[in-house]
């Protein structure tokens, strides 16, 4: 596993971030979503409902990439690549609600719906690249 650069700390961990996630279809086409995350641990998580795109994509074994501009520099960002370690539904409700809370100031997730189970994915990074 790589270590997130000292460096980058702010835009993983200060910031209110969005990552662009880059996952292969199963036609092998890329997709690119914007998504909420957080670091823990040294993994990046992402949280997401199951049905949605990005449920079909990031399946433990799956290679992905990430980038994450700063939104007070456009030109400095980081990219991140990494491989899916895991996936789980236990804790995703309080973690998009901690997600909510980052992103939009609010204590819990505006949109929850008891139809659509929460799921959390943790990818381990394995390299770092950046303009800066």
């Amino acid at each position: 596993m790589a270590t997130i650069p000292d460096k980058f700390h702010d835009l993983i961990h200060v910031k209110k971030t969005f990552a662009h996630l880059a996952t292969v279809m199963k036609d092998g086409s890329p997709q690119v979503t914007p998504v909420w995350f957080d670091e823990a641990g040294g993994k990046i998580r992402i949280n997401t409902a199951r049905g949605r795109v990005k449920a079909r994509t990031l399946k433990p074994g799956a290679r992905v990439a990430m980038s994450i501009l700063d939104p007070d520099d456009p030109y400095r960002y980081v990219q991140i690549r990494g491989t899916v370690v895991s996936e789980t539904e236990q804790g995703a409700a309080a973690h998009i609600d901690s997600l909510a809370k980052k992103y939009l100031g609010r204590d819990t997730y505006p949109f929850h719906d008891p139809a659509h189970s929460r799921v959390i994915y943790e990818i381990e990074p394995t390299s770092f690249q950046s303009n800066r």
